[in-house]
C-alpha cells in the first residue's frame, strides 16, 4: 500500500501521468510576471496556488509526523501573503513547493505500517490537491498568454 500511495504523490506532483500535466508540469516555464496575474478581482493567482499547495504537502506531513505547528518556513496558513514579486522569489516559492513534496513523500516513506491504511485517505487527498490546483493553473496559463 506504501508504494501506491508514493505512487499516485508522484504521478500528481512529479511524473509524467495519463491525466495531463502534473502540478510540477503545469508550473514548467511560467514566469513570475504570468504567476502573478489575475483574470479577475478577488481571484487567485499561479503563484498563491503554487504556494498553496506547498503547504498543504506541509499539513499533511505534519499530520503524519505530528510534528507541531508552525513550522513551515513562511508566516501563515493556507492561503499565504505572497514575497515581494522577483524573479528569484517566485524560484525560491517553486523550489520550496520541490522540497515540501520530497519531505512529504520522505514522511510516507517512514511512516509506521500500522498508521499507514489510517493515513490513505490524508495522502490519496493531497495527491488529488495537486491534481485538481494543476488544472486550475493550466487554465490560468492559457488566460494569461492569450493576453499577450
Amino acid at each position: 500500500m506504501r508504494e501506491l500511495l508514493l505512487d499516485g504523490l508522484d504521478e500528481a506532483y512529479l511524473r509524467k501521468a495519463w491525466h495531463g500535466p502534473t502540478l510540477r508540469g503545469a508550473l514548467r516555464g511560467v514566469t513570475a510576471e504570468q504567476a502573478l496575474w489575475r483574470p479577475a478581482g478577488g481571484r487567485h493567482n499561479i503563484w498563491e496556488l503554487t504556494v498553496h499547495c506547498a503547504y498543504w504537502k506541509y499539513a499533511v506531513r505534519r499530520k503524519l509526523t505530528r510534528d507541531r505547528r508552525g513550522s513551515f518556513p513562511r508566516p501563515g496558513s493556507n492561503w499565504l501573503p505572497l514575497p515581494p514579486p522577483t524573479p528569484q522569489a517566485w524560484k525560491a516559492d517553486l523550489q520550496l513547493l520541490a522540497d515540501e513534496h520530497r519531505a512529504l513523500r520522505q514522511a510516507v516513506e517512514e511512516l509506521p505500517a500500522a498508521r499507514i491504511e489510517r493515513a490513505l485517505r490524508l495522502i490519496r487527498g493531497v495527491a488529488y490537491h495537486d491534481v485538481y490546483h494543476a488544472g486550475q493553473i493550466q487554465m490560468l496559463k492559457r488566460l494569461v498568454v492569450g493576453r499577450s
